[in-house]
């Protein structure tokens, strides 16, 4: 079950229901009731019998309008959880201690975002970009635009928080800071501006009753919602161009409007038509002439960081190398198109065209989890009226041009501001942004300036997108005979292997569509691996502008490097999907390297893999712990200087080689009929195989490529360590594997109820009373069907050194819980673990991914969790303590453990003495890849002949 809550900041524009019908999808079978407690707390009440949660979660997060609380829990839990939940509401204590873990957390929290954020902007592929342009408008850079706007209000703050703030600052003027948390508190909280979601298996009755009874009591002193009208920006923050220097390397230029909310105006979405013609990738659009220029990588269009009062629009696009020359002639390119959409005018068939692909996604949406699921509507539940709670912004329906053409009107010279980011800034900006000290400088810009860079800009042709013949229609579903429990291999031939699960579960007009192209010759060298992604990369960029009109249709696809060669899933509305497919098969049977976009690709794998260093120090240890132990990994820095001698006539002669052999593994799922299905696979089979020159052959028996692991010895403990690659990142980082078994059912039991037992304690000792760091767990790890524990720290505290000892002090402290674990205790964390594994896939992507790893690990045991729940309703603790004895507690008999240490600027000199003292005792790795060639492997899980159909 899960609650969600909202305590609401700013006022709603639009008024609330006293009631009335709450539109739902038509394919949603679940309850819901609105209802509104004595103390004038409103409620929806969400019924769902087929709803399971097993184990649970807690959290919190303030946004910029609202401040929202959510849970989840086991059902037989739940009444007790929720009434502790409310007394937070009713009587919360906000201790002294409670209240400087808080601030302790948030200043934690804020240096990790940021690092995380500086990793995940310029890192990521162009398929990751659209998942990743959130972050694109993020932490330091929205800090940097909110600097920069009216000091007198509140956008001008500093948005996050740190110790500095929250503690240093109040204390040295003598705020106590849980005085004022509290003074706090009795200002906004009251029940009256509080909205409540509730979802669980039960009927809407029992629920209601439960929710009057624990809520009802929750304070109302009618509290009005703070009101902060007006713009952020006034003149003085318009006509602006702004430089600014990253951390990263990479080019960023950000063009923002502040502009009339849409939120008034929903339903008639006109940042969402803007967004969708300024934004688009296909032939004519912005974006297709600045990429066929040479000048973008990515383009992203669409309203941002909006509330109830203001707004902005912005247009943000990364820049190659060339594009940072040309920021002029981008800038005019832009308001050239702008102009070509106020002359067209808003187009009816346009707008017609984006309510039907809406309406299509809202009422055939898949099922997520439900805690998300309910913070998404309580904070509807503060914005829109009843009967849009669940659709909130997301179904155009009402075609108005006079609202379009007014928010169109507002994108103009007079009222734009521009973010421009470069490293090659460096050393020529004269300001410094004060909370996350961004370098940058400032300068006016007329009008009259713009319009000479509209006119000097290239005479190339933009025009509106052409009818979108991916557009769904047929949503009716397959009349599956056959009800198949699991994947069943439908289809074997020398050339392929087809496994095929219809949808039994779901029920919605969608595929889910997974290829693996293995090619024996893909990862033989580093040279090899970055030209297979090479390959990819631009067979992504060839498809860009036809596969657009798929993805904004509910149709997604994604070509990307696998374990074994390359892998292309399809994922989305069946009725078009065949479409899709033979059109990237197409590009792959017809693949030529064009010069051009080869150089721009190279440039942009070279800035990502330049940017690798940026990475946080726990991702670098999970790195390098991964290049220890798996085959056929090399070095990024091996990749990169590879990358650097490669000209297109390389890659030109290497894609027939990587193609000339090859064994495609399928996986169909959902509103398919298995003649559909082979007959996909059929098409791909006549693509590669047929024909007197075949573009491909089939794979010799001995060429099957399988991921395989290093085995690590028996009672040996192993030790990397290694500088951090970024020299003014003070964090350190360990990663503590243990390596256990490979793939079988009762070994896997044990070892997950063991770390569903060592998790929490793992938190408190290290996080909570040591307080070592803010990124403090211990989780499971799978490598290509070889299981082990991973503990991952990382500290600005100790070193890794310390770290490591801490770990093994943690784990002398289980010993003694684990041993004497009482039987109602072992009991209770057996059941918790069966009903985590039974807990029911959300959704067909949900499904198709389970199915599709036990396909990639070669194990094909689709019956995986109730082997495994099987194997657990049979355990004994004293199987358990066995365990531990042998293969985790410290000096084990079995045990084999890996300790990857990466030193930031703060603990770099404990480096050399630290490898002093475990080259005294342990095995220290010098040489990764070395290292690595000189284990034996374990062996391959996948039988690639042994499968009958």
């Amino acid at each position: 079950m899960a609650v969600g809550k909202d305590n609401t900041e700013v006022a709603a524009a639009v008024p609330m229901d006293k009631g009335g019908e709450i539109l739902k999808p038509r394919t949603d079978k679940r309850e819901y009731r609105r209802i509104v407690l004595k103390n004038s707390l409103q409620v929806l009440l969400i019924s769902d019998p087929e709803t399971d949660k097993h184990g649970g979660s807690t959290n919190a997060y303030t946004s910029t309008e609202d401040t929202n609380y959510h849970f989840d829990i086991n059902t037989d839990s739940f009444d007790e959880a929720l009434d502790r939940f409310a007394q937070f509401f009713i009587k919360p204590l906000m201790s002294a201690d409670a209240t400087m873990r808080e601030i302790k957390a948030v200043d934690s929290g804020y240096v990790l975002v940021f690092l995380e954020y500086l990793f995940m902007l310029q890192v990521s592929s162009p398929l990751a970009c659209y998942k990743l342009r959130v972050f694109c408008l993020s932490y330091w850079f929205t800090q940097l635009q909110k600097h920069l706007s009216r000091e007198d209000h509140p956008y001008h703050k500093f948005s996050t928080g740190n110790m500095d703030t929250l503690h240093v600052q109040p204390e040295a003027k003598g705020i106590d800071t849980r005085s004022e948390l509290i003074k706090f508190y009795d200002k906004h909280y009251s029940a009256n501006i509080m909205h409540l979601v509730v979802y669980g298996k039960e009927s809407l009755d029992k629920t209601q009753c439960l929710v009057e009874r624990m809520f009802q009591e929750i304070r109302n002193t009618n509290k009005s919602v703070p009101r902060f009208p007006g713009q952020p920006c006034n003149q003085d923050h318009l006509q602006v161009l702004v430089k600014a220097v990253p951390i990263k390397q990479g080019h960023k230029l950000t063009v923002s409007w502040p502009v009339t909310p849409s939120i008034h105006h929903y339903e008639e979405a006109p940042c969402m038509y803007l967004g969708h013609l300024i934004g688009h990738e296909a032939e004519g659009s912005l974006f297709h002439a600045l990429k066929h220029l040479g000048w973008a990588t990515s383009l992203y269009a669409g309203e941002a960081d909006w509330t109830m009062e203001y707004s902005f629009f912005d247009v943000s696009v990364n820049l190659t190398d060339a594009g940072h020359e040309h920021m002029q002639d981008i800038i005019g390119l832009l308001f050239r198109h702008i102009k070509l959409l106020q002359q067209s005018g808003v187009s009816q068939w346009i707008f017609d065209e984006l309510s039907a692909i809406s309406e299509a996604e809202f009422h055939y949406q898949a099922k997520i989890d439900p805690i998300s699921y309910v913070v998404d509507l309580s904070s509807n539940m503060t914005i829109y009226p009843t009967k849009h709670w669940l659709v909130a912004s997301s179904l155009p329906s009402k075609f108005n041009p006079a609202i379009v053409q007014k928010i169109m009107n507002q994108l103009s010279p007079s009222n734009v501001r521009i973010f421009w980011k470069s490293n090659n800034f460096e050393g020529q900006t004269d300001k410094v942004e004060p909370w996350y000290t961004t370098a940058y400088s400032f300068e006016n810009i007329t009008e009259l300036t713009i319009q000479e860079w509209v006119k000097s800009a290239p005479d190339v042709k933009l025009i509106l997108p052409t009818p979108n013949i991916f557009i769904p229609t047929d949503f009716s579903l397959k009349d599956v005979k056959n009800k198949e429990t699991f994947p069943v291999l439908l289809r074997k031939t020398s050339f392929s292997r087809l496994w095929y699960k219809p949808d039994t579960k779901f029920f919605k007009p969608k595929a889910y569509v997974n290829i693996d192209f293995n090619c024996p010759l893909a990862f033989t060298s580093p040279e090899a691996a970055v030209l297979s992604n090479t390959f990819v990369w631009l067979l992504v960029d060839y498809l860009n502008e036809y596969a657009y009109y798929a993805q904004t249709a509910g149709l997604d696809y994604g070509l990307s490097i696998s374990d074994n060669g390359f892998e292309l899933y399809l994922v989305g509305f069946n009725h078009k999907l065949r479409i899709l497919l033979e059109a990237v098969m197409q590009k792959i049977a017809k693949f030529e390297v064009k010069p051009d976009r080869f150089s721009v690709v190279k440039e942009t794998m070279t800035k990502a893999y330049q940017n690798y260093k940026f990475q946080q120090p726990y991702q670098q240890a999970l790195s390098y712990c991964s290049l220890v132990l798996q085959d056929n990994t090399w070095p990024w820095t091996e990749e990169l200087d590879a990358l650097s001698h490669l000209e297109a006539e390389d890659l030109a002669s290497y894609v027939p080689m990587l193609l000339s052999r090859t064994f495609v593994e399928c996986y169909i799922a959902g509103n398919v009929e298995k003649n559909e299905a082979e007959s996909m696979v059929k098409y791909i089979e006549d693509v590669l195989f047929s024909g007197s020159k075949p573009i491909s052959r089939p794979l010799f028996p001995s060429q099957f490529l399988t991921s395989r692991v290093v085995e690590l010895g028996k009672g040996m403990r192993y030790f990397y360590h290694q500088e951090g690659s970024n020299p003014s990142d003070e964090n350190s980082a360990l990663v503590h594997y243990i390596q256990v078994h490979q793939d079988e059912f009762a070994m896997n039991s044990k070892l997950h109820l063991f770390s569903l037992i060592a998790k929490q304690a793992t938190f408190h000792q290290l996080r909570t009373v040591e307080q070592l760091g803010y990124i403090t767990s211990l989780s499971r790890s799978l490598k290509a069907g070889v299981y082990g524990v991973q503990f991952i720290i990382q500290s600005s505290v100790k070193g890794p050194g310390h770290i490591d000892s801490r770990v093994e002090s943690l784990l002398k402290d289980l010993e003694s819980k684990i041993y004497k674990i009482s039987d109602e205790e072992f009991k209770s964390n057996v059941t918790t673990l069966i009903d985590m594994k039974l807990e029911k896939h959300k959704n067909l992507s949900d499904e198709s991914y389970f199915y599709w790893e036990q396909i990639q690990n070669g194990t094909f045991k689709f019956n995986r969790r109730d082997e495994e729940v099987a194997a657990l309703r049979e355990l004994k603790k004293e199987e358990l303590i066995d365990f531990f004895d042998e293969y985790i507690k410290v000096d084990a008999p079995k045990k084999k453990s890996l300790s990857i240490c990466v030193y930031g600027s703060q603990h770099v000199k404990e480096l050399a003495s630290d490898k002093d003292e475990v080259a005294s005792h342990f095995t220290e790795i010098q040489d990764i890849v070395g290292f690595r060639k000189s284990q034996p492997l374990y062996g391959s899980l996948k039988g690639w002949n042994q499968l009958k159909l």
